[in-house]
């Protein structure tokens, strides 16, 4: 899809989603020289997405807060994490670390 389509496809809530995707991708220093692979909208989810070159993706839905998306390959299964840092060590270090207190 066309960048303007792409543009003009989204509806308000969306169009925010696209501009806080855009800031938090832009106003890192993590992330400032990393390529985006590519960037739209899943009208399954409502997230607006833009997928970069290292797997994590910046997706925000409805306007809200943007978050930092890591998905499993082999399973489809998907992560999310506040910060950029939360989804690099993630890739890094694989499933959440077992410091959390077992019952």
């Amino acid at each position: 899809m066309e960048t303007t389509n792409f543009i003009n496809s989204l509806k308000s809530a969306d169009f925010k989603s696209f501009i806080l995707v855009l800031n938090a991708y832009s106003s890192q220093y993590e992330t400032r020289d990393l390529e985006i692979e590519y960037s739209g909208f899943n009208t399954n989810s409502g997230y607006v997405y833009l997928a970069l070159e290292n797997g994590i993706s910046i997706v925000s839905c409805f306007g809200n807060a943007v978050e930092y998306l890591v998905e499993n390959n082999r399973t489809g299964e998907e992560y999310f994490f506040d910060t950029y840092k939360e989804a690099l060590n993630f890739l890094k270090y694989g499933e959440e670390s077992d410091d959390e207190s077992e019952d």
